[in-house]
């Protein structure tokens, strides 16, 4: 961390032992991200309730490069379970930090896009131009909202591609900007 770490107590005394536990805990942390530039604590007792006696808040906000990262976890009746709980949450922040500065996070890419570029409305098929240069076929059973009779020459859709007996078919096909 470039800078100490922050530990307020808000409501409540810590012991020792206590902020010993959060220090290591936050040096553990630059073995999963070292470039945590700060790293403030908060821990507190909200308030007392009759029934469930005393919980236990922690609130960790680390400030990394670009952004800032805060951690608030559901209250605990034990302040070690609560720290150790906050500071698990903030290790997976960060190794999902990491991850997307890397690049390293899937995008869910949607179905393909293509156009209608052959339209045989008699005989109930027709062909896509996907992006790629390629044609697939399509039967008017392949769309969704059975619009076939809507389809034009050019019409935008979405399709999912399978392997039919003779090539690349399309199955599920929607046009695009339809519900």
């Amino acid at each position: 961390m470039k800078l100490p770490i922050q530990i307020t107590a808000r409501n409540m005394s810590l012991s020792d032992a206590a902020k010993n536990t959060i220090r290591e805990k936050a040096e553990k942390l630059d073995l999963f991200y070292n470039n945590v530039m700060s790293c403030r604590v908060l821990v507190e007792v909200p308030h007392r309730h009759q029934h469930k006696g005393v919980l236990y808040n922690v609130r960790i906000d680390m400030t990394v490069p670009g952004g800032e990262l805060v951690v608030k976890r559901e209250p605990h009746e034990d302040l070690y379970v609560s720290i150790r709980d906050a500071f698990d949450a903030a290790k997976r922040q960060l190794q999902d930090f990491v991850q997307r500065q890397r690049g390293e996070v899937k995008i869910h890419e949607g179905p393909p896009v293509a156009r209608v570029n052959k339209l045989f409305p008699e005989e109930g098929y027709g062909f896509l131009a996907t992006s790629d240069g390629r044609e697939i076929y399509f039967h008017r059973n392949s769309l969704v909202n059975g619009d076939f009779e809507k389809l034009e020459i050019g019409t935008e859709v979405r399709f999912v591609e399978t392997q039919g007996d003779e090539g690349p078919q399309a199955s599920t096909v929607s046009v695009v900007g339809r519900q």
